[in-house]
Protein backbone atom coordinates (compact mmCIF):
# COMPACT_ATOMS: atom_id res chain seq x y z
CA UNK A 1 0.00 0.00 0.00
CA UNK A 2 1.35 3.25 -1.01
CA UNK A 3 1.95 5.58 1.99
CA UNK A 4 1.82 9.00 -0.33
CA UNK A 5 -2.07 10.41 -0.23
CA UNK A 6 -3.53 10.32 -4.01
CA UNK A 7 -2.70 13.77 -5.58
CA UNK A 8 -5.94 15.48 -7.59
CA UNK A 9 -5.09 18.06 -9.76
CA UNK A 10 -7.33 20.97 -10.11
CA UNK A 11 -7.39 22.61 -13.94
CA UNK A 12 -9.60 25.91 -14.08
CA UNK A 13 -10.43 28.37 -16.79
CA UNK A 14 -8.61 31.53 -15.20
CA UNK A 15 -11.61 33.63 -14.93
CA UNK A 16 -12.69 34.27 -11.06
CA UNK A 17 -16.01 32.98 -11.09
CA UNK A 18 -13.98 29.58 -12.19
CA UNK A 19 -11.20 30.17 -9.81
CA UNK A 20 -13.06 30.33 -6.47
CA UNK A 21 -15.58 26.91 -6.30
CA UNK A 22 -12.35 25.11 -7.62
CA UNK A 23 -10.65 26.04 -5.18
CA UNK A 24 -13.25 25.74 -2.22
CA UNK A 25 -13.63 21.93 -3.82
CA UNK A 26 -9.83 21.47 -3.32
CA UNK A 27 -9.83 22.92 0.29
CA UNK A 28 -12.49 20.25 0.99
CA UNK A 29 -10.87 17.54 -0.76
CA UNK A 30 -7.19 18.55 0.68
CA UNK A 31 -8.97 18.28 4.49
CA UNK A 32 -9.82 14.68 3.51
CA UNK A 33 -6.80 14.09 3.46
CA UNK A 34 -5.51 14.23 -0.15
CA UNK A 35 -2.54 16.16 -1.50
CA UNK A 36 -4.00 18.62 -3.81
CA UNK A 37 -3.11 20.98 -7.12
CA UNK A 38 -4.35 23.71 -7.65
CA UNK A 39 -3.85 25.06 -11.69
CA UNK A 40 -4.40 27.64 -13.96
CA UNK A 41 -2.85 30.35 -16.27
CA UNK A 42 -2.26 33.26 -14.83
CA UNK A 43 -4.39 36.69 -15.63
CA UNK A 44 -4.41 39.93 -14.61
CA UNK A 45 -8.22 39.63 -13.67
CA UNK A 46 -7.74 37.29 -10.75
CA UNK A 47 -7.52 38.28 -7.12
CA UNK A 48 -3.47 37.96 -6.59
CA UNK A 49 -3.17 33.51 -5.99
CA UNK A 50 -0.38 31.81 -4.16
CA UNK A 51 2.83 31.18 -5.94
CA UNK A 52 4.10 28.21 -7.62
CA UNK A 53 4.73 25.60 -4.67
CA UNK A 54 3.13 27.16 -1.93
CA UNK A 55 0.92 25.15 0.00
CA UNK A 56 -1.90 25.76 2.49
CA UNK A 57 -2.95 23.47 5.26
CA UNK A 58 -6.91 21.77 5.31
CA UNK A 59 -7.70 21.32 8.56
CA UNK A 60 -4.73 19.43 9.40
CA UNK A 61 -5.06 16.75 7.39
CA UNK A 62 -4.07 17.45 3.39
CA UNK A 63 -2.40 19.98 1.52
CA UNK A 64 -3.50 22.37 -1.18
CA UNK A 65 -0.87 23.49 -3.00
CA UNK A 66 -0.15 25.87 -6.45
CA UNK A 67 1.25 25.31 -9.60
CA UNK A 68 0.95 27.50 -12.69
CA UNK A 69 0.43 26.43 -16.30
CA UNK A 70 3.46 27.42 -18.76
CA UNK A 71 3.71 27.98 -21.98
CA UNK A 72 7.65 28.85 -21.62
CA UNK A 73 7.47 31.26 -23.76
CA UNK A 74 6.94 28.90 -27.16
CA UNK A 75 3.23 28.95 -27.61
CA UNK A 76 0.68 31.41 -28.94
CA UNK A 77 0.88 35.32 -27.90
CA UNK A 78 -1.21 36.29 -24.99
CA UNK A 79 -4.68 37.26 -25.16
CA UNK A 80 -5.88 40.42 -25.86
CA UNK A 81 -6.73 42.32 -21.91
CA UNK A 82 -10.36 42.70 -21.22
CA UNK A 83 -11.38 40.30 -24.24
CA UNK A 84 -12.67 37.24 -22.53
CA UNK A 85 -13.10 35.10 -26.22
CA UNK A 86 -9.54 36.15 -26.93
CA UNK A 87 -8.75 34.49 -23.52
CA UNK A 88 -10.71 31.24 -24.69
CA UNK A 89 -8.86 30.87 -27.28
CA UNK A 90 -5.69 31.70 -26.26
CA UNK A 91 -6.37 28.93 -23.42
CA UNK A 92 -7.29 26.37 -25.95
CA UNK A 93 -4.21 26.71 -28.17
CA UNK A 94 -1.75 26.63 -25.05
CA UNK A 95 -3.25 24.56 -22.80
CA UNK A 96 -3.07 20.92 -23.57
CA UNK A 97 0.99 21.34 -24.38
CA UNK A 98 0.73 22.75 -20.60
CA UNK A 99 -0.84 20.20 -18.83
CA UNK A 100 0.94 17.50 -20.31
CA UNK A 101 4.11 19.35 -19.23
CA UNK A 102 2.58 19.87 -15.58
CA UNK A 103 1.75 16.20 -15.60
CA UNK A 104 5.34 14.95 -16.27
CA UNK A 105 6.71 17.66 -13.73
CA UNK A 106 4.52 16.28 -10.76
CA UNK A 107 5.25 13.06 -12.11
CA UNK A 108 9.30 13.48 -12.18
CA UNK A 109 8.95 15.08 -8.54
CA UNK A 110 7.43 11.96 -7.13
CA UNK A 111 3.69 12.89 -6.35
CA UNK A 112 1.93 11.04 -9.88
CA UNK A 113 -1.49 12.65 -10.69
CA UNK A 114 -4.41 10.29 -9.56
CA UNK A 115 -7.18 12.40 -10.54
CA UNK A 116 -7.36 15.58 -12.66
CA UNK A 117 -10.72 17.79 -11.78
CA UNK A 118 -11.72 20.84 -14.65
CA UNK A 119 -14.55 23.11 -14.75
CA UNK A 120 -16.26 24.45 -17.39
CA UNK A 121 -14.34 25.78 -20.69
CA UNK A 122 -10.93 23.52 -20.61
CA UNK A 123 -13.07 20.54 -22.20
CA UNK A 124 -8.84 19.61 -23.30
CA UNK A 125 -7.74 19.03 -19.70
CA UNK A 126 -9.95 15.57 -19.67
CA UNK A 127 -8.14 15.03 -23.53
CA UNK A 128 -4.89 15.52 -21.90
CA UNK A 129 -5.87 13.30 -18.43
CA UNK A 130 -7.19 10.31 -20.30
CA UNK A 131 -4.19 10.34 -23.08
CA UNK A 132 -2.23 9.70 -19.62
CA UNK A 133 -4.65 7.68 -18.20
CA UNK A 134 -5.57 9.52 -15.68
CA UNK A 135 -9.20 9.29 -13.99
CA UNK A 136 -11.77 12.98 -15.07
CA UNK A 137 -13.84 14.54 -13.08
CA UNK A 138 -15.40 18.25 -13.66
CA UNK A 139 -16.99 19.99 -11.44
CA UNK A 140 -19.58 22.22 -13.00
CA UNK A 141 -19.75 25.90 -11.29
CA UNK A 142 -23.48 26.57 -12.62
CA UNK A 143 -26.54 24.86 -11.21
CA UNK A 144 -27.45 21.42 -12.18
CA UNK A 145 -30.72 23.16 -13.61
CA UNK A 146 -28.89 24.85 -16.32
CA UNK A 147 -26.12 21.50 -16.47
CA UNK A 148 -29.85 20.16 -17.77
CA UNK A 149 -30.70 22.35 -20.13
CA UNK A 150 -27.85 22.23 -21.87
CA UNK A 151 -27.10 18.56 -21.82
CA UNK A 152 -30.88 18.16 -23.58
CA UNK A 153 -30.44 21.47 -25.73
CA UNK A 154 -27.24 19.70 -27.36
CA UNK A 155 -29.02 15.91 -27.43
CA UNK A 156 -32.45 17.28 -28.48
CA UNK A 157 -32.34 20.76 -29.86
CA UNK A 158 -36.01 20.63 -31.34
CA UNK A 159 -37.62 21.39 -27.82
CA UNK A 160 -35.38 25.18 -27.59
CA UNK A 161 -35.94 28.26 -29.49
CA UNK A 162 -34.56 28.46 -33.11
CA UNK A 163 -33.94 31.24 -35.58
CA UNK A 164 -37.34 30.97 -36.44
CA UNK A 165 -39.02 31.27 -33.39
CA UNK A 166 -36.49 32.83 -31.12
CA UNK A 167 -39.84 33.28 -28.14
CA UNK A 168 -40.33 29.62 -27.69
CA UNK A 169 -40.60 28.67 -24.13
CA UNK A 170 -38.94 25.07 -23.50
CA UNK A 171 -41.35 22.48 -21.86
CA UNK A 172 -38.93 19.48 -22.16
CA UNK A 173 -36.69 19.25 -19.85
CA UNK A 174 -37.84 16.89 -17.37
CA UNK A 175 -37.36 18.05 -12.85
CA UNK A 176 -38.18 22.00 -14.57
CA UNK A 177 -40.48 23.87 -15.03
CA UNK A 178 -41.60 25.82 -18.40
CA UNK A 179 -39.23 28.34 -19.16
CA UNK A 180 -39.74 32.02 -21.63
CA UNK A 181 -37.06 32.92 -24.20
CA UNK A 182 -35.51 35.30 -22.01
CA UNK A 183 -34.70 32.48 -18.92
CA UNK A 184 -32.82 30.63 -21.16
CA UNK A 185 -28.96 30.83 -20.40
CA UNK A 186 -27.15 32.25 -23.49
CA UNK A 187 -25.52 29.70 -24.75
CA UNK A 188 -28.55 27.63 -25.50
CA UNK A 189 -30.30 30.53 -27.80
CA UNK A 190 -30.14 30.21 -31.37
CA UNK A 191 -28.21 33.79 -31.50
CA UNK A 192 -25.58 32.41 -29.08
CA UNK A 193 -25.52 28.72 -29.31
CA UNK A 194 -22.75 28.58 -32.05
CA UNK A 195 -20.32 31.06 -30.55
CA UNK A 196 -17.02 30.14 -29.71
CA UNK A 197 -18.33 29.71 -25.68
CA UNK A 198 -20.91 27.55 -26.99
CA UNK A 199 -18.87 25.30 -29.23
CA UNK A 200 -16.31 24.90 -26.15
CA UNK A 201 -19.25 24.17 -24.24
CA UNK A 202 -20.44 21.43 -25.95
CA UNK A 203 -17.46 20.07 -25.87
CA UNK A 204 -17.24 19.97 -22.39
CA UNK A 205 -20.71 18.18 -22.32
CA UNK A 206 -19.82 15.30 -24.94
CA UNK A 207 -17.71 13.70 -21.77
CA UNK A 208 -20.56 13.88 -19.77
CA UNK A 209 -22.46 11.01 -20.64
CA UNK A 210 -22.25 7.92 -18.97
CA UNK A 211 -19.30 5.41 -19.42
CA UNK A 212 -17.75 7.89 -21.33
CA UNK A 213 -14.59 10.58 -20.47
CA UNK A 214 -15.59 11.83 -17.18
CA UNK A 215 -16.59 9.73 -14.10
CA UNK A 216 -18.11 12.10 -11.80
CA UNK A 217 -19.65 15.21 -12.30
CA UNK A 218 -19.23 17.42 -9.33
CA UNK A 219 -21.81 19.97 -8.62
CA UNK A 220 -22.19 23.29 -6.61
CA UNK A 221 -25.95 22.54 -5.56
CA UNK A 222 -27.39 20.38 -2.88
CA UNK A 223 -29.67 17.88 -3.05
CA UNK A 224 -32.85 19.31 -1.24
CA UNK A 225 -32.53 22.59 -3.46
CA UNK A 226 -32.78 20.58 -6.93
CA UNK A 227 -33.57 17.26 -6.26
CA UNK A 228 -36.14 16.87 -9.05
CA UNK A 229 -33.90 17.69 -12.07
CA UNK A 230 -30.74 15.67 -10.23
CA UNK A 231 -32.72 12.63 -10.12
CA UNK A 232 -33.94 13.36 -13.32
CA UNK A 233 -30.42 13.98 -15.05
CA UNK A 234 -29.00 10.95 -13.28
CA UNK A 235 -30.21 8.88 -15.91
CA UNK A 236 -28.06 10.53 -18.38
CA UNK A 237 -25.04 11.51 -16.65
CA UNK A 238 -23.06 11.03 -13.14
CA UNK A 239 -24.20 14.40 -11.41
CA UNK A 240 -22.99 14.16 -7.74
CA UNK A 241 -23.97 17.24 -6.02
CA UNK A 242 -21.17 18.33 -3.47
CA UNK A 243 -22.09 22.29 -2.70
CA UNK A 244 -22.30 24.19 -1.84
CA UNK A 245 -18.94 25.57 -1.80
CA UNK A 246 -18.50 28.39 -0.13
CA UNK A 247 -15.34 30.34 1.33
CA UNK A 248 -13.43 29.31 4.41
CA UNK A 249 -10.96 31.16 7.20
CA UNK A 250 -7.74 30.04 5.33
CA UNK A 251 -9.30 31.63 1.35
CA UNK A 252 -6.35 33.59 -0.27
CA UNK A 253 -8.33 36.50 -0.34
CA UNK A 254 -5.58 38.92 -1.66
CA UNK A 255 -5.76 41.87 1.17
CA UNK A 256 -8.09 43.19 3.74
CA UNK A 257 -11.98 43.62 3.91
CA UNK A 258 -11.96 47.84 2.90
CA UNK A 259 -13.36 48.62 6.36
CA UNK A 260 -16.17 46.83 5.06
CA UNK A 261 -17.31 44.71 8.30
CA UNK A 262 -16.41 47.55 10.32
CA UNK A 263 -19.00 49.77 8.41
CA UNK A 264 -21.23 46.79 8.93
CA UNK A 265 -20.78 46.04 12.55
CA UNK A 266 -21.94 49.55 13.04
CA UNK A 267 -25.37 49.16 11.11
CA UNK A 268 -28.77 47.89 12.31
CA UNK A 269 -29.60 43.45 11.79
CA UNK A 270 -31.05 42.75 8.80
CA UNK A 271 -31.02 46.84 7.35
CA UNK A 272 -28.12 46.92 4.40
CA UNK A 273 -28.84 46.69 1.15
CA UNK A 274 -25.60 44.93 -0.24
CA UNK A 275 -25.23 45.06 -4.30
CA UNK A 276 -22.83 43.55 -6.22
CA UNK A 277 -22.49 42.08 -9.74
CA UNK A 278 -19.53 39.94 -10.02
CA UNK A 279 -16.16 40.15 -11.65
CA UNK A 280 -17.22 40.29 -14.98
CA UNK A 281 -20.77 42.50 -15.53
CA UNK A 282 -20.12 46.04 -16.33
CA UNK A 283 -23.50 48.00 -15.55
CA UNK A 284 -23.54 51.08 -18.06
CA UNK A 285 -23.81 54.48 -16.94
CA UNK A 286 -27.66 55.24 -16.88
CA UNK A 287 -27.87 52.26 -15.38
CA UNK A 288 -25.22 52.73 -12.64
CA UNK A 289 -27.18 56.43 -12.20
CA UNK A 290 -30.23 54.61 -11.78
CA UNK A 291 -29.16 52.15 -9.07
CA UNK A 292 -27.66 54.97 -7.39
CA UNK A 293 -30.81 56.85 -7.07
CA UNK A 294 -33.14 53.97 -6.25
CA UNK A 295 -30.72 52.87 -3.73
CA UNK A 296 -30.64 56.55 -2.10
CA UNK A 297 -34.43 56.29 -2.65
CA UNK A 298 -35.07 53.25 -0.28
CA UNK A 299 -33.87 55.20 2.64
CA UNK A 300 -31.42 52.23 3.65
CA UNK A 301 -28.30 51.80 4.36
CA UNK A 302 -26.73 50.01 1.49
CA UNK A 303 -22.99 48.31 0.54
CA UNK A 304 -22.16 48.90 -3.01
CA UNK A 305 -18.84 46.73 -4.58
CA UNK A 306 -18.10 48.51 -7.95
CA UNK A 307 -14.91 47.59 -9.30
CA UNK A 308 -12.21 50.05 -9.95
CA UNK A 309 -12.73 49.11 -13.96
CA UNK A 310 -16.33 50.37 -13.51
CA UNK A 311 -15.85 53.30 -10.81
CA UNK A 312 -15.83 55.92 -13.45
CA UNK A 313 -19.39 55.13 -15.12
CA UNK A 314 -21.22 56.32 -11.79
CA UNK A 315 -22.07 59.91 -12.32
CA UNK A 316 -20.54 62.44 -10.16
CA UNK A 317 -22.49 63.38 -6.79
CA UNK A 318 -24.54 60.48 -7.74
CA UNK A 319 -24.57 59.17 -4.22
CA UNK A 320 -24.46 62.59 -2.54
CA UNK A 321 -28.44 62.49 -1.73
CA UNK A 322 -27.88 59.36 0.22
CA UNK A 323 -27.38 61.22 3.21
CA UNK A 324 -23.48 58.97 4.34
CA UNK A 325 -26.15 56.20 4.27
CA UNK A 326 -24.15 54.33 1.51
CA UNK A 327 -20.22 52.94 1.39
CA UNK A 328 -18.82 51.86 -1.87
CA UNK A 329 -16.23 49.68 -1.95
CA UNK A 330 -13.80 48.18 -4.98
CA UNK A 331 -14.06 44.58 -3.12
CA UNK A 332 -15.10 42.90 -0.48
CA UNK A 333 -15.10 39.57 0.89
CA UNK A 334 -18.62 38.51 -0.21
CA UNK A 335 -19.21 35.08 1.41
CA UNK A 336 -18.45 36.92 5.39
CA UNK A 337 -20.10 40.01 4.07
CA UNK A 338 -23.42 38.13 2.93
CA UNK A 339 -23.23 35.71 6.88
CA UNK A 340 -23.18 39.28 8.69
CA UNK A 341 -26.33 39.84 10.47
CA UNK A 342 -26.32 43.41 9.16
CA UNK A 343 -27.50 42.21 5.56
CA UNK A 344 -30.59 42.30 4.65
CA UNK A 345 -30.72 41.80 1.28
CA UNK A 346 -28.51 40.97 -1.71
CA UNK A 347 -28.83 42.77 -5.14
CA UNK A 348 -27.16 40.40 -7.46
CA UNK A 349 -26.46 39.93 -10.83
CA UNK A 350 -27.12 36.22 -10.30
CA UNK A 351 -24.32 34.34 -11.07
CA UNK A 352 -24.47 31.11 -9.60
CA UNK A 353 -21.93 31.25 -6.78
CA UNK A 354 -23.68 35.01 -5.57
CA UNK A 355 -27.30 32.94 -5.69
CA UNK A 356 -25.14 29.74 -3.56
CA UNK A 357 -23.62 32.12 -1.30
CA UNK A 358 -26.96 33.92 -0.48
CA UNK A 359 -28.59 31.09 -0.31
CA UNK A 360 -26.21 29.31 2.30
CA UNK A 361 -26.05 33.10 4.09
CA UNK A 362 -30.14 33.05 4.42
CA UNK A 363 -30.22 36.10 2.48
CA UNK A 364 -33.29 37.05 0.19
CA UNK A 365 -32.20 38.59 -3.26
CA UNK A 366 -33.18 41.38 -5.94
CA UNK A 367 -31.96 39.21 -9.12
CA UNK A 368 -30.22 41.88 -12.08
CA UNK A 369 -29.24 39.31 -14.58
CA UNK A 370 -26.93 40.05 -17.34
CA UNK A 371 -25.61 37.28 -19.39
CA UNK A 372 -24.94 33.39 -19.38
CA UNK A 373 -26.80 31.43 -16.82
CA UNK A 374 -27.94 34.47 -14.98
CA UNK A 375 -31.26 34.50 -16.44
CA UNK A 376 -32.16 31.14 -15.09
CA UNK A 377 -31.00 32.13 -11.94
CA UNK A 378 -33.08 34.91 -11.68
CA UNK A 379 -36.18 32.50 -12.85
CA UNK A 380 -35.18 29.93 -10.01
CA UNK A 381 -34.55 32.64 -6.89
CA UNK A 382 -37.69 34.34 -7.68
CA UNK A 383 -40.21 31.34 -8.56
CA UNK A 384 -38.54 27.93 -7.59
CA UNK A 385 -36.56 29.05 -4.23
CA UNK A 386 -39.01 31.32 -3.19
CA UNK A 387 -36.51 34.11 -1.74
CA UNK A 388 -36.33 37.16 -3.74
CA UNK A 389 -37.50 39.59 -7.13
CA UNK A 390 -36.34 39.85 -10.43
CA UNK A 391 -34.97 43.80 -11.09
CA UNK A 392 -36.84 44.15 -14.66
CA UNK A 393 -34.29 45.62 -17.23
CA UNK A 394 -33.39 48.80 -17.71
CA UNK A 395 -33.09 49.26 -14.34
CA UNK A 396 -34.91 52.51 -13.27
CA UNK A 397 -34.79 54.71 -10.23
CA UNK A 398 -38.41 53.61 -9.24
CA UNK A 399 -38.14 49.64 -9.74
CA UNK A 400 -34.73 49.25 -7.64
CA UNK A 401 -36.72 51.36 -5.32
CA UNK A 402 -39.35 48.96 -5.11
CA UNK A 403 -37.75 45.76 -5.57
CA UNK A 404 -35.70 46.27 -2.53
CA UNK A 405 -38.74 47.37 -0.39
CA UNK A 406 -40.59 44.36 -1.92
CA UNK A 407 -37.86 42.10 -0.62
CA UNK A 408 -36.85 43.93 2.84
CA UNK A 409 -40.50 45.67 3.72
CA UNK A 410 -43.15 44.39 1.59
CA UNK A 411 -46.16 42.10 2.60
CA UNK A 412 -43.85 39.02 1.28
CA UNK A 413 -40.43 40.21 3.01
CA UNK A 414 -41.12 38.07 5.84
CA UNK A 415 -42.03 35.09 3.16
CA UNK A 416 -38.96 35.52 1.86
CA UNK A 417 -37.02 35.85 4.91
CA UNK A 418 -38.42 32.27 5.91
CA UNK A 419 -37.91 30.56 2.66
CA UNK A 420 -33.96 32.15 2.92
CA UNK A 421 -33.50 30.87 6.60
CA UNK A 422 -35.34 27.12 5.15
CA UNK A 423 -32.79 27.09 2.45
CA UNK A 424 -29.67 28.51 4.52
CA UNK A 425 -30.36 25.41 7.34
CA UNK A 426 -30.97 22.56 4.33
CA UNK A 427 -27.37 23.86 3.07
CA UNK A 428 -25.49 23.50 6.10
CA UNK A 429 -27.24 20.37 6.36
CA UNK A 430 -26.07 19.16 3.34
CA UNK A 431 -22.57 19.78 3.84
CA UNK A 432 -21.77 18.82 7.59
CA UNK A 433 -20.33 15.60 8.34
CA UNK A 434 -22.88 13.23 7.05
CA UNK A 435 -24.70 15.82 4.74
CA UNK A 436 -25.85 14.36 1.45
CA UNK A 437 -23.02 16.64 -0.35
CA UNK A 438 -20.55 15.22 2.50
CA UNK A 439 -21.43 11.50 1.85
CA UNK A 440 -21.00 12.24 -1.69
CA UNK A 441 -17.85 13.96 -1.52
CA UNK A 442 -16.71 10.79 0.66
CA UNK A 443 -17.77 8.62 -1.97
CA UNK A 444 -15.69 10.35 -4.72
CA UNK A 445 -12.31 10.77 -2.51
CA UNK A 446 -12.91 7.12 -1.64
CA UNK A 447 -13.02 6.09 -5.29
CA UNK A 448 -9.44 7.89 -6.24
CA UNK A 449 -8.23 6.68 -2.96
CA UNK A 450 -8.93 3.08 -4.59
CA UNK A 451 -7.44 4.18 -7.98
CA UNK A 452 -4.24 5.16 -6.72
CA UNK A 453 -3.92 2.03 -4.19
CA UNK A 454 -4.63 -0.18 -7.35
CA UNK A 455 -2.23 1.69 -9.88
CA UNK A 456 0.92 2.05 -6.86
CA UNK A 457 0.05 -1.63 -6.43
CA UNK A 458 0.78 -2.21 -9.92
CA UNK A 459 3.76 -0.26 -9.95
CA UNK A 460 5.07 -2.23 -7.27
CA UNK A 461 4.54 -5.40 -8.79
CA UNK A 462 6.08 -3.99 -12.31
CA UNK A 463 9.28 -2.86 -10.30
CA UNK A 464 9.66 -6.44 -9.22
CA UNK A 465 9.39 -7.95 -12.56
Amino acid sequence: MSSQPPHVLLVSFPLQGHVNPLLRLGARLAAKGLLVTFTTFRHAGIRALREDGACVAAAGRGRLRFDYLRDDGCGPRSPVPGDPSDMLRHVADAGPSALAGLLRRQADAGRPVACVVNNPFVPWALDVAGAAGIPCATLWIQSCAVLSLYYHFYRCPEGFPTEADTAAPVAVVPGLPTLAADELPLMVRPEHAGNLWGQTLRAQLAGFRKNNTVAWVLVNTFEGLERPVVEALRSHAPVTPVGPLLDHDHDHDGGGDDGCMAWLDAQPPGSVVYVAFGSLVTVGCGEMLALAEGLAATGRPFLWVVRDDSRRLLPDGALAACGGRGRVVAWCPQGRVLRHGAVGCFVTHCGWNSVAEALAAGVPMVGYPWWSDQFTNAKLLAEEYGVGVRLPAPATRDAVRACVHEVMGGPRAAVFRMAAKAWKDEAAAAVADGGSSDRNLHAFVQEIRRFHETRAGGSMINSNI
